[in-house]
């Protein structure tokens, strides 16, 4: 008769069982948790996250707006003031043409009457060449033996150079537009007729900072820290192969850009400019601009739509994404009307509506994802409870649609 196994040995067994489905149970949800997690990274794109476009390659979707129909037609609106070319009152050089014999009976037109006329315009750029001059220096002796030579004018310092207005030319296309050295050079030359290096753009570029170095820079960051709004951001970037960052501050008329090493408080306080800055600091949530309580801060709502679409495509069962979205374009386009019309304020039905229905939102994002101990529940939960905490921040250009914008669009252009 084969052994009977005992209630005890059956007990053994049983919690034996129940141990290894427990640690099979946890060993599984380690494992959807890092899948869902690989999954959100590879589902990453320009419009769920802060990758950039030309990370895509060039089999990138076709973009899509979250911006409804306006019902207003394509192109510049009334009132637009456009940059259509006009007539001028006076020009620089006027052609007549007279009409050879008339066109019904063929005679002569010598000395008849003027009917009309009838003005018609070229804009043209006149041929562009270098214009070379050549500086002379005379020594001459005198009597007594000695031999003195005329002094250069100032800035005449080398037997070939090339003159101001070239190099700023030269500043203008690699700074201001952005040209590669290569191109700037190909363009000067094309132009101009100008040979020119790329190593020589780079030392007129580097001559041109360092006379702008000292009060041209003081006078920048004072020009910032006194303006009414001010854009920050920073984006990283490689130095002799380690990473850096290029930290900037913008109005509409000024920019200052410096590379550090540091990402966080000690690089924006070499900046010189957040540090004293009192007026409306528009950036993204990155904490380290929070450490400047004197200024008052607006976050990017740009950046804040895109978390929300990722939260929505990470949990479809968080309708309360979809809602914050909603409640964040409807403002928007409040604002918009608002600012068009000429008017301070958006309506007031339209603001308190909005304005709760961001907070319910905020509200439904914690209580729902609250207890969720998967990396995507912390960090839905973390996104929601930041809408809650900085809803001023988020709403403040619905509040003060004339003066605070809805993104940070110009520090990330």
């Amino acid at each position: 008769m084969p052994d009977v196994p005992s209630i005890v040995e059956l007990l053994e067994r049983l919690v034996a069982l129940e141990k290894a489905v427990a640690e099979r149970d946890a060993r599984i949800a380690v494992l959807e948790a890092e899948n869902a997690e690989l999954r959100r990274r590879l589902g990453q794109s320009p419009r769920n996250s802060n990758v950039p476009p030309s990370a895509q390659g060039l089999d990138k979707p076709a973009p899509k707006s979250l911006r409804g129909r306006s019902g207003r037609r394509s192109g510049g609106q009334d009132g637009h003031p456009g940059r259509t070319l006009r007539q001028v009152e006076i020009p620089d050089e006027t052609v007549v043409h007279e009409p050879v014999a008339c066109g019904g009976c063929g005679s002569g037109l010598a000395g008849a009457p003027v009917a009309a006329v009838t003005r018609r315009q070229v804009f043209e750029i006149p041929p562009v060449a270098a214009r070379i001059t050549e500086h002379q220096l005379i020594a001459r002796r005198c009597v007594c033996a000695a031999v003195t030579c005329a002094d250069a004018p100032t800035g005449v310092d080398a037997p070939v150079q090339y003159g101001p207005r070239l190099a700023a030319i030269v500043v203008y296309l690699l700074v201001a537009q952005f040209g590669a050295q290569k191109r700037v050079a190909q363009t000067v030359s094309d132009l101009f007729g100008v040979p020119i290096s790329q190593g020589s753009v780079a030392a007129l570029t580097a001559r041109a900072a360092r006379r702008l170095e000292g009060d041209f820079l003081t006078a920048i960051r004072a020009a910032l820290t006194a303006a009414p709004l001010v854009h920050f951001d920073e984006t990283g970037f490689r130095v002799a192969g380690r990473l850096h960052w290029v930290h900037s501050a913008s109005t509409g008329k000024y920019s200052l850009f410096y590379v550090h090493p540091k990402r966080g408080r000690d690089a924006i306080d070499a900046g010189g400019v957040l540090p004293a800055f009192t007026g409306i600091a528009v950036h993204d949530a990155w904490a380290p601009y929070d450490c400047y309580p004197q200024a008052t801060h607006a976050l990017c709502c740009a950046h804040l739509l895109r978390e929300l679409i990722a939260a929505g495509e990470l949990d479809p069962a968080a309708t309360w994404a979809a809602q914050g979205i909603d409640a964040l374009l409807a403002l928007k386009k409040a604002a918009d009307t608002a600012v068009a019309a000429g008017l301070d304020h958006i309506d007031p039905d339209i603001l308190a509506a909005g304005v709760a229905s961001f907070r319910h939102a905020a509200l439904v994002g914690i209580k729902y994802h609250t207890g969720q101990n998967t990396p995507i529940g912390k960090k839905l939960a973390a996104l929601a409870r930041r809408m809650r905490e900085r809803i001023d921040d988020y709403l403040r250009f619905a509040h003060d649609p004339h003066h605070c914008p809805f993104d940070n669009n110009p520090a990330e252009r």
